[in-house]
């Protein structure tokens, strides 16, 4: 099950704002820039769950803070199982 099914509209963003190689701003700027090619993504109809990694991949060409941070965490992933579910 991806994020993006879990969490639908509502962002989830990891260590990687504070972690960012660059510092907590340029980590803001990551996560801006990574969120507005998901979001230009999704409403050009593209499948998060299975093209969010070029997705991202995409956005390096135009953003030196998502370049620096895919470097460093080579891999982006959005499939993660549920620690709870609301059946619970």
């Amino acid at each position: 099950m991806s994020q993006a099914s879990i969490y639908s509209e509502s962002p989830l963003f990891g260590g990687g704002t504070l972690g960012h190689p660059w510092g907590n701003a340029p980590g803001v700027v990551d996560n801006r820039v990574a969120l507005e090619a998901c979001v230009q993504a999704r409403n050009e109809g593209r499948d998060l769950a299975t093209e969010g990694n070029e997705i991202i991949r995409e956005a390096t060409k135009w953003s030196p803070e998502v370049a620096v941070a895919c470097e460093v965490w080579k891999e982006i992933k959005f499939e993660f199982q549920a620690m709870d579910t609301l059946d619970q």
